[in-house]
């Protein structure tokens, strides 16, 4: 039987406590997960630097062999096949987020018929927390130290 590997894609600019909270409960369903921070083609400019991001969230995991963090600029799907990952682990907070990550999951269905995207639904404490609200605050000198599961 072969190790479940599953990929937790993102832009995570941030990574927040809701994507921490997803990837140790995917921790109970698949072997190994892969935390993959993408350059998104929608996005021309990062606020937080890839590598700082990289850096935090190893730090966050660093006692967990199981979850590995990565960079990546391609496809998901081209980046799923490479690394053997059969799923993709997702966060779902609400049904806008449903939407939106359904039409993801079409498509990739279609471009690698082997890679099953998965949905956790998030916990009631981090479902209202976003990434880009956490850039406003912190943008505003507002302290987000709450909201991250590292330093800054």
């Amino acid at each position: 039987m072969s190790k479940k590997i599953a990929l937790f894609p993102g832009s995570f600019d941030p990574f927040t406590k809701g994507h921490e909270d997803i990837v140790l409960r995917g921790l109970h369903i698949f072997d190994e997960i892969i935390i993959a921070i993408g350059y998104n083609s929608q996005k021309s400019t990062r606020y937080f630097p890839i590598e700082m991001m990289l850096e935090r969230i190893q730090q966050t995991f660093e006692k967990y062999p199981t979850i590995k963090v990565h960079t990546f600029a391609e496809l998901t799907v081209s980046y799923a096949q490479k690394h053997e990952a059969q799923f993709l682990l997702r966060g779902l907070r609400n049904t806008t987020d449903f939407e939106y990550e359904n039409s993801i999951a079409q498509i990739n269905r279609q471009l690698y018929e082997k890679l099953e995207s998965v949905f956790l639904i998030t916990s009631p404490e981090f479902a209202w927390i976003s990434s880009s609200i956490i850039r406003e605050v912190h943008k505003y000198n507002g302290d987000v130290s709450g909201f991250l599961p590292y330093k800054l």
